[in-house]
């Protein structure tokens, strides 16, 4: 019997070891303090498949996906694939009746091994090559979204069949609420802007092609976006441009793609999308577009990635030393880093830390979470509570980092790519083994 048995009450008092904001939703801890997943010990996957090695909730993937369909239940929800894709990740979300965004050759590749139908598939072209829209082309990709007028003239040149296109337009706001920047500066969002007519000349490139089917927009606000007022904006601004292309063109356009980029929290207390709230937003901003301009009601397809894959994920490391240092701050070095956690290096993305193979004795102090990787941006996190007893050969575990994390790692300093690790109801599985020396070596042509 535990303390939390003798005494409920405190239960509310205190913070749950694993907030379910951050962690997947089967995140529990067994009587030796274990951290499990799925019903699954992290301790035992870690002396399976190795660490580091990233691990996935297949239920919570699964569960997030039903949140969105269930929230936006009339828009499409289409999964953005470069946030986590495999082809497992693929056939889930098939089965949970999402389409797959991809925006290269090999995330092409993949869905369609997963079982996606290519009628389902969204292809983002971003600096796309010829070749590669000849492979979209080919395997029947239901949606192009063109990024330039290059893109326009190859694919005008490449198809053989009617193929349904949308245009690509940054809405001249951000996700803070002013004024974007636009094209001919810094800018580096892609896509045409709205103002000074770029939007337009690429709306006459695609009709210049009759085998070209402009259906829609697409727009893109950026990551981590936390007020659904700016989809809102956003949409409200790109119905106001589909009405001056049916003045100009004669064209109604019906679909309307407002991208995904919501918010998630990686720290207790970070805000997240309030998918309840964006509904209502796209609900009224639809409303009063379209009354605005006398526009029919467009579809509207929503892309997330990270809102549904994130949370999913944790990431596993073997500690491998704690050093205190002069000062008195203590490092808590582990056998992973930027390659597989490139994020902090990228955008000094932060994240919560939890030691997971055991109940930790004595307080928590505040450490430094370092990795393998001598250099700017080796460390994995940063001001972090951990405790005060942890030493070599105990087990770290990330949260939310099911995204951008396996799909962006990297072989820096020649070391193999972690596994992918997936767990359902008790049972752990690998869905991409570990990247070896020989496979590093295969590449290499001496």
């Amino acid at each position: 019997m535990t303390l939390l048995d003798l005494l409920p009450s405190i239960g509310h008092a205190a913070p749950r070891r694993f907030d379910p904001a951050i962690w997947p939703t089967t995140a529990s801890s067994d009587e030796d303090g274990r951290l499990c997943i799925g019903g699954v010990p992290l301790a035992d996957m870690a002396d399976e498949f190795g660490t580091p090695a990233y691990v996935i909730d297949e239920s919570d993937f699964r569960h997030r996906a039903r949140r969105y369909r269930a929230a936006l239940r009339d828009a499409e929800i289409v999964y953005a694939g470069k946030s986590l894709l495999t082809t497992a990740v693929a056939r889930w979300a098939r089965e949970e009746g999402l389409g797959v965004g991809i925006c290269s050759p090999g995330e092409l590749a993949v869905a369609l091994a997963g079982g996606v139908d290519p009628s389902r598939i969204v292809m983002h072209g971003d600096a796309t090559s010829p070749g590669e829209l000849r492979d979209a082309v080919a395997v029947g990709v239901g949606r192009l979204v063109l990024d330039s007028s290059l893109d326009i003239a190859y694919l005008a040149g490449l198809a053989r069949r009617r193929q349904r296109v949308l245009i690509r337009v940054t809405p001249d706001t951000d996700i803070h609420g002013h004024a974007a920047v636009t094209a001919g500066t810094s800018d580096p969002k892609p896509g045409f802007t709205l103002t000074g007519g770029h939007a337009a000349e690429a709306v006459r490139a695609v009709l210049a092609h009759p085998i070209l089917d402009l259906i829609g927009l697409h727009c893109h606000l950026g990551p981590q976006v936390t007020d659904p007022a700016r989809f809102g904006e956003a949409i409200r601004r790109l119905i106001a441009a589909m009405a001056d292309i049916r003045a100009h063109h004669g064209v109604i356009l019906t679909e309307l793609n407002i991208g995904g980029g919501h918010a998630v929290p990686y720290l207790r207390g970070d805000r997240e999308l309030d998918l309840a709230e964006l509904a209502a937003v796209i609900e009224d901003a639809l409303d009063e577009g379209c009354a605005a301009e006398h526009f029919p009601r467009p579809a509207v397809v929503v892309e997330p990635g990270r809102g549904i894959s994130a949370r999913a994920g944790v990431t596993l490391y073997r500690v491998c030393s704690v050093k205190t240092r002069p000062n008195g701050h203590t490092v808590v070095a582990v056998d992973g880093g930027m390659s597989d956690s490139p994020r902090v290096a990228l955008d000094g993305a932060r994240y919560t830390v939890a030691l997971a193979n055991r109940h930790g004795l004595g307080i928590k102090r505040s450490v430094s979470v370092a990795g393998r990787h001598c250099g700017a941006g080796h460390e994995i996190a940063r001001a972090v509570e951990l405790p005060s007893d942890i030493h070599a050969g105990d087990l770290l575990a990330v949260a939310c980092t099911g995204s951008y994390h396996h799909s962006m790692a990297s072989n820096y300093t020649m070391v193999g790519r972690p596994p992918l690790v997936a767990v359902n109801g008790g049972r752990a599985r690998e869905l991409v083994r570990r990247e070896t020396i020989a496979d590093l070596l295969s590449r290499d042509c001496g």
